[in-house]
């Protein structure tokens, strides 16, 4: 049992100009945990330059950010660990970038919609193409207005630079003299058409009278228009495609570095400052204290004033209005299970830290629940594969790794002792007969029977006294959450809780006392008279514990709400107290079930497959064992593995830390740059 990390709060008072090296140093690091105050607090003279920056910042992400998604580059929603503020180079450079491709966007949107309308032209003219109806009468399509005519080769251009995307302009001439075009547009843009041809001096071309159909020019006219249109589509993604490999990394980079500089300006606007100095507050653990300060001298050329103080020195904290964060320094084992500890809440500040315990009980509580030397190894496969150093695309449950194979190693260990492997009992008999040979001289084909019908001339004796085990496991379990909580409260300077509380030094003497008299009983002894003064010692503290605590503090005992009322509150507090560790220590039975059930299931899995293997006979009977096995060990591992798991953790929660998680603290949050870590 170890107590989390000894704390210090900081204050720095840092240049304006070593203010944004200040801070990405504290970010990178993540050795500084900012005060609620500091958070909240607003500089007491705004900076027009920094707003501008700030500005300049936002517009930049947002160019980045544009390019990124046109070019199809996933920009992570964190900065890199090799990401550096921007400076004059980054800028010019992601204008340069985000220009072309701003540009590149911009022309394959005006070719995609005068694709569009070449498109919705030719399926127009498609439909109509082959009506026997006089041209004339097309003018009345429902989309189209058609003309026809001649225009200048000089003023062609500025036809179709005037009318943009409201007209598609096609030559109908085969030679350089054969000056023909024809205009087609929508028929709410044909007003628009007729205006800017009259302006272009185009001349209309009458059509034959009584000339059928749609004109051959302007279907193939249409058609390869489109083809054009296809083709510098295709010239278009080749570009794309060269920039996003040539680009695709930089944009990564550059967008790093100006969301680094965003959080930096973001965190600057909320610091008390003044015109040229900035002052930063927060919890930093001890032990970090030296290499902060030689680090931030050497960033500052010297130029940085540091003052610390001790949580005991802050009237905040003396007076309990304001919380230490509390970091916990665990190695890899334990610190998969810090999850499990701050999912329920942070221990106080200069109490125990419960995690290493938890780590223990949890991987012998699931153990014991679940062997199988082949399911556990499934599990420690899982750890191992979810690890840094394992499936990368797996990265995203790293922090269920060492829980992972901890438990997994333990349920191969509870595996071996009860035979059991991928559900089958036979495999392990020789090994087991030979090694206890070896160790007693009385061989026997499970260290640990759960299931007496495996075992020839088996009883229930055996299961009988593994669930006694478990009961004593419940009892040290509870026991040592009980020691913890008596601990926590001496060290807060909660007297009174910790020694007349029912999870104080009265509690413990009364669950203890009455352990010994129920062991007593169970190895044929009786209960005494003595026994009667044993457990009214302890319930008298509890019931008296207010009134004994202002005897012993030498102050004025005092009814609040009347005699009745006291006494009533002690009496439900006594029964509470009985039932509570009734419960807590009745629970764990449960371990025992929860094994039993599972070597039930396994056994249930095992004896299918035979009969499966014996029905169908030959190679059939061995596919359909084989299948059969591994779809009951799947079964297993996923539903009763999580069902034992949720379990172990209502354990966790409402036996071991319901004795001492009556308040809870505040977790050390460092400010840094990236989350995922």
């Amino acid at each position: 049992m170890i107590r989390p990390r000894k704390m210090k709060q900081v204050e720095l008072t840092v240049l304006d100009r070593d203010v944004d090296e200040v801070i990405e140093y504290l970010g990178r690091h993540a050795l500084m945990h900012f005060t609620k105050d500091e958070e909240e607090a607003s500089s007491e003279e705004s900076h027009t330059g920094k707003s501008i920056a700030q500005t300049l910042i936002l517009e930049n992400l947002e160019k980045l950010k544009a390019g990124a998604v046109y070019l199809g580059v996933e920009i992570p929603a964190e900065p890199d660990e090799s990401s550096r503020l921007p400076g004059p180079d980054e800028i010019a450079m992601t204008e340069k970038i985000c220009s072309r491709i701003e540009l590149l966007n911009r022309k394959e949107n005006e070719t995609l919609k005068e694709k569009k309308k070449v498109e919705d032209a030719l399926s127009e003219a498609n439909a109509f193409s082959n009506l026997n109806a006089p041209f004339a009468d097309m003018d009345q399509l429902s989309y189209l207005t058609l003309r026809i005519g001649r225009l200048g080769p000089e003023r062609l251009e500025d036809l179709r630079r005037t009318m943009t995307d409201r007209a598609v302009i096609i030559p109908l001439g085969s030679g350089a003299d054969d000056d023909r075009i024809l205009a087609a547009a929508s028929r709410k843009g044909r007003f628009a058409l007729d205006s800017e041809l009259k302006k272009q001096d185009f001349v209309p071309i009458a059509v034959p009278e009584g000339y059928k159909g749609i004109p051959g020019e302007l279907l193939s006219g249409l058609q390869t228009r489109l083809e054009g249109i296809e083709t510098a589509l295709q010239s278009i993604g080749t570009d794309k495609k060269q920039a996003k490999g040539e680009y695709g990394s930089v944009l990564v980079s550059l967008h790093g570095s100006f969301l680094m500089a965003s959080i930096i300006e973001d965190l600057k606007n909320r610091l008390t400052s003044t015109k040229s100095v900035y002052v930063l507050s927060g919890w930093v653990p001890a032990d970090s204290m030296g290499k902060l300060v030689e680090d931030l001298e050497k960033r500052t050329e010297g130029k940085v004033g540091v003052r610390t103080f001790d949580p005991n020195e802050i009237p905040g904290v003396r007076d309990g209005k304001t919380k230490v964060p509390v970091s916990l320094g665990h190695g890899a084992f334990v610190k998969g299970f810090e999850g499990v500890v701050f999912s329920y809440g942070a221990p106080l500040y200069g109490t125990i830290d419960p995690t290493p315990l938890v780590a223990f009980f949890f991987t012998i509580l699931f153990g014991i629940m679940f062997g199988d030397v082949g399911q556990g190894f499934v599990l420690f496969l899982a750890g191992i594969l979810t690890s840094r150093r394992g499936i990368k695309a797996l990265g995203k449950f790293k922090n269920y790794s060492t829980p992972l194979i901890s438990v997994g190693i333990a349920s191969m260990v509870m595996g071996f002792l009860n035979g059991e492997i991928f559900a089958n009992e036979e495999l392990f008999i020789r090994p087991t007969r030979a090694l206890t040979n070896f160790l007693t001289g009385h061989p026997v084909d499970r260290i640990l029977t759960l299931m007496p019908l495996t075992e020839k001339g088996g009883s229930v004796t055996k299961l009988f006294y593994f669930f006694g085990f478990t009961i004593a496991v419940g009892i040290i379990f509870n026991s040592i959450g009980l020691l913890v909580n008596i601990v926590n409260q001496w060290s807060l300077k909660k007297y009174e809780k910790a020694l007349f509380s029912k999870t104080g030094i009265s509690g413990v003497v009364l669950f203890w006392y009455a352990v010994s008299i129920a062991i007593r009983c169970l190895l044929g002894g009786r209960f005494a008279w003595f026994d009667a003064i044993g457990l009214a010692f302890p319930v008298f503290c509890i019931f008296f514990g207010p009134v004994l605590w202002r005897a012993i503090a030498r102050e004025k005992p005092v009814l609040e709400h009347g005699l009745m009322v006291f006494i009533m509150e002690g009496f439900v507090e006594i029964l509470e107290t009985v039932s509570t560790y009734v419960s807590n220590t009745v629970s764990f039975l449960r371990v025992g079930a929860f094994a039993l059930s599972h070597a039930v299931l396994s056994f249930i899995i095992f004896k299918l497959s035979e009969m499966v293997m014996e029905a169908a006979g030959g190679i059939g009977g061995s596919v359909a064992f084989l299948l059969v096995t591994i779809f009951g060990n799947t079964v297993i591992i996923l539903l009763e593995g999580m069902i034992v798991a949720i379990q172990v953790v209502r354990l966790q929660y409402y036996e071991f830390f319901s004795k001492f998680f009556t308040e809870t603290g505040v977790e050390f949050s460092p400010f840094r740059f990236r989350r995922e870590v």
